[in-house]
């Protein structure tokens, strides 16, 4: 028999939970158990691979302390990767022992949260335990609570022994019916694939760079309609600009998929815009070409832009609004 621990704490030494955990592990080793314990929070770059490691369990422990609220992040983590990524047939043959000791309250929510979240991903229940304490103290020096650990090591042991069944619950409705992964249909080994591409961070960040690669290329092999995409925001900044006395500013716009910053300098009444290197900008904007479509287009400002979080800029409000002043698009 194998057994999964995953403890979904944040790792202090004086967590009562892995101190239950550590008891759990001795009663089910003395039971010739497989028993592997796996600590979230040492893998919280990696959390989307470890649904791959529920191959070939027959049961888990989700572990978990409330400290403040619910069940904490990791362990959130850990479901929502095992919706994503999980294989649902593997799931279904799991037990699932949900284990919570609350330093503050919401203990039986938390169960009742670990136990809907394993029913809607298809696995099987194992009857759990919480409990509030105050310390690791509470539980050493108590020897009832020993007793209470080894019955329910032993309860897990004997329901996965015996294969017990449940009557089916409307958790399991709700994902057969109406919580539906929008997702493409893969293979396992093509969902596993994807989980530890997804935890790459060199491996997404290579992704973006090829893309933007790729649109810069295609845009070369437009010809004379890419050298007119190149040119459009020119033209909309040339014929939209509204001069205004004494005034100086430069603007570089980083526009994704293109080499270049289209620069837009304003001196006066005179104005140059171009695809240029600039270092010296007032304000220096990153945005899409989508967004700079909305902008020139008169549909947004350049200050709503910002505001949404559709656009990013180092620079003052006061040098935004200026841009809104001599440029109207509308």
């Amino acid at each position: 028999m194998k057994i999964n621990i995953y403890y979904g704490g944040r790792g202090v030494l004086d967590d009562p939970t892995i101190y239950v955990l550590s008891q759990t592990e001795k009663v089910l080793g003395e039971l010739r158990v497989e028993v592997n314990r796996y600590n979230i929070y040492e893998a919280k770059n990696s959390i989307s691979t470890l649904p791959s490691t529920l191959k070939g369990v027959d049961g888990i422990i989700l572990a978990t302390t409330v400290e403040w609220l619910g069940i904490g992040g990791y362990m959130t983590q850990f479901l929502d990767a095992c919706w994503l990524y999980g294989d649902k047939d593997e799931i279904a043959k799991i037990y699932m022992q949900p284990i919570v000791i609350s330093t503050t309250y919401g203990e039986r929510e938390a169960v009742l949260t670990l136990e809907n979240a394993w029913q809607i991903l298809g696995g099987q229940l194992c009857s759990g335990f919480c409990g509030y304490v105050d310390g690791v103290a509470t539980l050493r020096d108590n020897p009832g609570y020993h007793r209470i650990i080894e019955k329910k090591a032993e309860n897990l042991y004997r329901t996965i022994s015996s294969h017990t069944k449940s009557l089916p619950s409307s958790n399991q409705a709700v994902r057969r019916s109406v919580l539906r992964t929008r997702t493409m249909q893969l293979t396992p080994q093509e969902s596993e694939q994807l989980s530890e591409y997804a935890s790459d961070d060199a491996y997404v960040a290579q992704q973006k760079e090829d893309i933007i690669e790729l649109s810069s290329m295609y845009r070369n092999l437009l010809g004379k309609d890419g050298e007119k995409v190149e040119t459009e925001f020119v033209n909309a900044f040339q014929s939209h600009f509204h001069s205004r006395k004494d005034l100086s500013i430069t603007a570089a716009f980083l526009i994704v998929g293109r080499e270049k910053p289209l620069v837009v300098k304003v001196n006066s009444s005179d104005i140059d815009v171009a695809y240029e290197d600039c270092n010296d900008a007032k304000v220096m904007a990153h945005l899409t070409e989508g967004t700079m479509n909305e902008i020139t287009s008169g549909r947004m400002t350049f200050q709503r832009a910002f505001n949404t979080g559709l656009m990013t800029a180092k620079g003052t409000f006061a040098d935004l609004r200026v841009l809104d002043d001599i440029f109207i698009f509308s």
